[in-house]
């Protein structure tokens, strides 16, 4: 009985070891220090888990210890293959510099008013650009005139639903995508 509670410790602190080591080796792929994914290493922490996955543990401690380590691995499998996913779509950038993974921003600059004419376009305008090279995109940049237009039409709008309302326009990242969005301000 001790022997078989030995043998069982030695195996979880095994797996411990190895899925801490799994865990730096996906970081770092991510990071893109690592040139592959580490399937082999995780396609051998999982066939170790499910050995144990049937395995009757008479002691609490280490059932409990497996249990915690189990739910651990199926969590960060989770994410791995989360980030996997969005590296696939084209969403996922590895940092460049001093730039971190998954640092957006979600708002770019203040909004600008449109009571400023001609200055407003150029301030959306600016406000675009900087968010569609902070967002790493690549591809044509719409035109100053393609932008003003747009202003334009969205101030009409906006003219015909609320009236002679102030409106404001404000580039904002969704999604890993800048957008500019128009709101018309509130009164009172």
């Amino acid at each position: 009985m001790q022997d078989d509670r030995k043998i069982i410790q030695q195996e979880l602190t095994s797996i411990e070891k190895a899925m801490r080591t799994l865990e730096i080796t996906y970081e770092q792929y991510f990071a893109g220090v690592e040139k592959r994914e580490p399937l082999k290493k995780r396609e051998k922490l999982t066939r170790q888990l499910r050995q144990f996955a049937n395995r009757r543990i008479m002691q609490t401690d280490l059932r409990f210890k497996y249990q915690n380590m189990a739910t651990r691995f199926h969590s960060f499998s989770g994410y791995w293959d989360r980030i996997l996913r969005l590296m696939d779509e084209g969403k996922f950038h590895r940092p460049t510099g001093k730039k971190t993974v998954l640092q957006l921003p979600s708002k770019v600059k203040k909004p600008v008013a449109a009571t400023s004419g001609n200055n407003e376009v150029d301030s959306v305008y600016r406000d675009l650009l900087t968010a569609r090279q902070a967002c790493n995109l690549g591809g044509q940049a719409p035109e100053k005139k393609q932008v003003a237009a747009m202003l334009e039409q969205q101030k009409a709008n906006i003219k015909e639903k609320f009236g002679d309302r102030a409106i404001e326009f404000k580039v904002e990242t969704r999604e890993g995508k800048p957008r500019i969005v128009v709101k018309a301000k509130k009164t009172g």
